[in-house]
Parts: structure tokens; C-alpha cells; sequence
């Protein structure tokens, strides 16, 4: 279990790096798009490193008029 949980770990923190070195944590725009693609990235963690890009394009309802 110790074991597991280690891969785990190091899986996300290697998602975590990715996300940094594509520049995702610098910028005022929290927006659901930006967030989402944070986490898909840290999710997707040393993927990034073999050509998997993952975005992820939110669409905000509108209030009714």
C-alpha cells in the first residue's frame, strides 16, 4: 500500500511541474477553463512529457434575460 501511494504522489507532483513549466499558475485570470486545465494537467502528470496536452474549455451559462 506504501508503495501505491508513493507512485501516486510522485505522479502528481510530476503533473504539478508540468503544469508549471507551461506557465498555468502565473496570471490573474481564474477563470473554469484555466482551473480545469490545471488540474487535468497534474491528473495527467509524466503523460505531459510524452505529448499529452490536455485542455479544457468551460462555457459559463448566461443569466436570462
Amino acid at each position: 500500500m506504501k508503495i501505491i501511494t508513493a507512485v501516486v504522489v510522485v505522479w502528481l507532483v510530476i503533473g504539478a511541474l508540468a503544469a508549471g513549466q507551461r506557465g498555468y499558475y502565473h496570471g490573474s485570470s481564474e477563470t473554469c477553463a484555466k482551473a480545469s486545465t490545471i488540474a487535468v494537467t497534474v491528473i495527467a502528470g509524466p503523460l505531459n512529457y510524452i505529448g499529452v496536452n490536455p485542455k479544457v474549455h468551460c462555457k459559463v451559462p448566461q443569466p436570462s434575460k
